[in-house]
């Protein structure tokens, strides 16, 4: 095979593999295309469900997930890179809003927080988006396998002193799981803290119905 034999097989070769290229990057785009527009509504459908756990369809007529606040690193959050928070209102006044919270003082770790709050300032509802506690003994803090999250519904500070948030152990008002004291410590240390970040920053939080707003 001479060397212009070998230039033209080698030509041929690269075309083909070009070509599988190509169509391959096509199919992928295409694919890609195909499946992005049903995983993000899945997505967004699985987020307002779990939004809808801790705040009634009841309470809120506008669409939740499009009306957001960017909140950047708050030491009352817990948050050291900007977070989302979702606005609830009815009739086009504010109803409540839902706030991340994350308590770094987990017995394993982080325990990243949704907590929803009215807005006359009590809780509707927490709940636990992801944690590491120890299995078996930090897990009840989950709402699928204990109760134990509800205390904290309808909870604000106007009704509960600032001595009873703490767990019964410390002369507080909040059960806690013998032998398993340092979650649920961390917890309600956590969602008293969006309590008063939400008491120190609702008017910046409902200062917009209708567009996103950024936290100064």
């Amino acid at each position: 095979m001479n060397n212009t034999t070998l230039f033209k097989h080698a030509i041929k070769t690269a075309g083909i593999l070009m070509s599988f290229a190509i169509i391959g990057t096509a199919l992928l785009a295409y694919t890609f295309g195909k499946t992005q527009a049903p995983i993000a509504k899945s997505e967004a459908d699985a987020r307002l469900a779990l939004f809808k756990q801790i705040l009634p369809s009841s309470a809120f007529d506008n669409a939740l997930l499009e009306n957001t606040v960017t909140i950047p690193a708050n030491p009352l959050l817990g948050n050291t890179i900007p977070t989302v928070a979702n606005i609830a209102t009815q009739q086009s006044q504010p109803a409540g809003v839902i706030l991340e919270a994350i308590a770094h003082d987990g017995y394993s770790g982080d325990i990243k927080l949704l907590i929803a709050i009215k807005a006359n300032g009590d809780i509707s509802g927490v709940r636990v988006l992801t944690h590491k506690e120890t299995p078996g003994l930090g897990d009840y803090i989950d709402i699928t396998r204990s109760q134990w999250i509800k205390q904290f519904d309808d909870k604000s500070l106007s009704n509960t002193e600032e001595t009873q948030w703490r767990v019964k152990k410390d002369d507080g008002a909040f059960d806690f799981m013998a032998g398993a004291t340092i979650t649920p410590r961390a917890v309600v240390k956590a969602v008293h803290k969006a309590l008063e970040y939400f008491e120190a920053n609702q008017a910046f939080l409902f200062a917009s119905t209708n567009k996103k707003i950024a936290i100064e």
